[in-house]
């Protein structure tokens, strides 16, 4: 495979992520638990979906210059459920609000030195797309701490959903940290991160407010992956049927 299709892989990764993540948290719209945190999701959704737009211009660009036209809007409405390289996190549903909050901080723990590491790296414009959206993760993953301390660390009930919400998604945390070729290419290259260490930091990071949550840090070791390489679970096929309705039942919209 060429340097050109490793780098539109990752690429195509990193917009995919936040893409289907960030509709997911559009779907709380009008529905948050009180107005604030509403808007707080809301804005959230509206940060990573505009992350993804930089990745996939970035991507189409790629694409071109590989001779195969593409645009934003085909990539992200036009694929199907097997062509998306999203982390199988992303997609799972929302459940309750503890759910919701405990999958952003997953992602946002590990976005943050994602984006921060994207930002010094090789590749001009997954630094700058990188050095934007580090601004952005660093909020979400502040506001989703405190509200799995708060959740974790408050009734009994708030506590249960949470421990919960943690057996429901942690199997789906370690594909984060689990490289495909087109990530390995990319540590290669100077363009992405060595996995292994951002899993350190993301560990310590989960660790620690856990403990302040009074949560358990799991001990399972088994973790399921797929995604990143187009195998998904059943949840990706709902997300895209509502995501990619319009585009597809009136060609030619743009975003």
């Amino acid at each position: 495979m060429s340097e050109s299709t490793f780098l539109f892989q990752y690429v195509l990764h990193l917009a995919d992520d936040v893409l289907i993540l960030g509709h997911r948290n559009s779907e709380w719209t009008g529905h948050g638990p009180i107005l604030e945190q509403d808007i707080a999701i809301s804005n959230i959704a509206l940060d990573l979906i505009g992350q993804a737009r930089n990745f996939y211009q970035y991507a189409a660009q790629l694409s071109n210059e590989e001779g195969i036209s593409a645009t934003e809007d085909s990539l992200a409405y036009l694929r199907d459920g097997w062509d998306f390289r999203n982390c199988l996190l992303a997609e799972q549903t929302n459940g309750d609000w503890a759910k919701t909050i405990l999958r952003q901080f997953f992602f946002s723990a590990h976005q943050v030195d994602l984006y921060a590491w994207l930002a010094k790296g090789n590749d001009t414009t997954l630094a700058a797309i990188g050095a934007k959206a580090y601004k952005e993760a660093i909020y979400h993953l502040r506001w989703s701490s405190e509200w799995v301390i708060r959740l974790g660390d408050g009734t009994e009930e708030s506590h249960a959903r949470m421990v919960r919400a943690l057996d429901e998604l942690w199997k789906f945390t370690g594909e984060l940290h689990t490289p495909v070729p087109y990530e390995l290419w990319a540590t290669g290259a100077g363009i992405g991160p060595d996995l292994s260490l951002l899993r350190l930091k993301w560990e310590e990071r989960i660790k620690n407010i856990f403990d302040e949550a009074g949560l358990t840090y799991p001990s399972t070791q088994w973790m399921q992956t797929g995604g990143k390489e187009g195998r998904h679970t059943e949840q990706l096929g709902y997300v895209l049927a509502e995501m990619q309705f319009l585009q597809r039942a009136y060609p030619g919209c743009e975003w």
